[in-house]
């Protein structure tokens, strides 16, 4: 009977994410933090029913690479071109100044008197790896709750899109980087030579679906179901070879695979069917088990004021470093704020670098605590801040898309679908 343990685990987790989700939009806050406070509630962090699973943390994985192909659908290539450069410098200012303040936080705690750790590398690698992980960024918080307020398709929007994609690049070199320092196995070349190839391959890979789907589906029919199926296999081929050939992130490649798909004239059908199977199943799921991942260790004074430090320079370092490569980009001060704000989640991000980072004596079990924190506030107050500083700026640059802008207008046009 314990086989059949995994469908009492969905029951539970959809019915806790949308019941906590209408509760957290009645006091005006996104959904999302709904999905993740659920899923802590329901974790080992809370209550412990519901363990993390083989069976959920794959189909979380799924989820977050149909969120993000679905965010790829949804931007607006055009603009994305047009912030390309900017991107580009907002992600390298975003990952600086995170690592600078890591370092100098983990600097004046990582000493005899204060914390004594146990990893094996040196205290400045370790302050470093600190740092490392500040640079993180998990985008899919700040995609669902720009999808949620309509914003996806803002100039802000597309310049966090593009910039999360080329801080996930940077992320990886800057872990490959102090892991290599740690680990000699490990050449940052090689490294770097896939990371080039990755950008060929989706190139190569891109131009040749586009033309063959664009000819193939111009002859057919509208809102054919062999569309969708054609591009769920792309997405899930480009996640795979993203991850599996080039060690880039499998969500970056479903995010390039959303953006082909969005040059095509059965776009809106397509990302119309993902945004259904996403609101009902694979969202919630992915949602709520970034709650099931986290355990609090036991933690004393010193550690507990290290959290506190280190959580107000995750948050102040990626809204300056980000905010201010938007001002540099000559974004306006309410745009500034807002990428900056959008950049703050570290989420499953941030616990997969750690967990990598302790594997190889790069932090200290007493560190993985206050990482924890982090991790969960900066996911919490990602979708409020966001909410909050969205309100400021001119009514008209909504910007929104011809798919729902949000979870209300999803639901209409699902009970629209039934009523058919």
């Amino acid at each position: 009977m314990e086989t059949c343990n995994y469908l009492l685990y969905l029951a539970l987790i959809l019915m806790c994410t949308k019941f906590l989700g209408l509760l957290t939009r009645r006091a005006r806050m996104p959904q999302v933090v709904g999905a993740l406070l659920a899923g802590l509630l329901l974790g080992p962090a809370v209550f412990k029913i519901i363990p993390q699973t083989e069976f959920l943390t794959q189909t979380a994985e799924v989820g977050v690479v149909i969120l993000m192909f679905c965010a790829g659908m949804e931007t607006d290539v055009k603009e994305l071109k047009k912030c390309g450069k900017a991107a580009t410098i907002i992600a390298v200012i975003g990952v600086l100044v995170p690592l600078a303040g890591g370092f100098a936080t983990a600097w004046f705690f990582n000493r005899p008197g204060m914390l004594e750790s146990d990893a094996s590398c040196s205290l400045f690698l370790q302050n470093v790896f600190i740092g490392v992980i500040l640079t993180a960024t998990s985008v899919s918080i700040t995609v669902e709750t720009l999808k949620e307020l309509g914003k996806l398709k803002t100039r802000s929007g597309n310049a966090i899109l593009g910039a999360a994609v080329i801080d996930d690049i940077l992320g990886i070199i800057a872990l490959t980087l102090i892991t290599s320092m740690a680990d000699e196995s490990v050449k940052i070349s090689i490294v770097l030579l896939k990371i080039i190839g990755f950008f060929i391959f989706v190139a190569v890979a891109g131009f040749i679906f586009y033309k063959f789907f664009s000819k193939w589906s111009a002859g057919e029919g509208t809102g054919l179901q062999r569309h969708v199926i054609v591009s769920f296999v792309f997405c899930l081929f480009m996640s795979y070879a993203a991850e599996q050939f080039f060690g880039v992130a499998d969500i970056t490649g479903a995010y390039f695979a959303g953006l082909i798909i969005s040059m095509t004239q059965r776009e809106p059908y397509i990302a119309s069917r993902f945004d259904v199977l996403s609101y009902t199943y694979l969202s919630p799921i992915f949602f709520a088990s970034i709650g099931l991942k986290v355990s609090l260790p036991e933690m004393n004074g010193t550690i507990v004021a290290f959290a506190v430090v280190l959580t107000i320079v995750a948050i102040l370092t990626k809204v300056v470093g980000c905010g201010l490569g938007a001002k540099l980009c000559h974004y306006k001060n309410y745009q500034a704020i807002r990428i900056g704000v959008g950049m703050i989640s570290r989420g499953e991000v941030a616990l997969i670098v750690a967990d990598k980072g302790s594997a190889l004596g790069l932090m200290g079990s007493s560190f993985l605590g206050p990482v924890v924190i982090v991790v969960v506030i900066t996911t919490i107050i990602t979708p409020i801040l966001l909410k909050f500083v969205f309100r400021f700026g001119p009514k008209g640059a909504s910007g929104t898309g011809a798919l729902a802008s949000n979870y209300e207008q999803i639901e209409k046009y699902r009970e629209g679908e039934m009523e058919k």
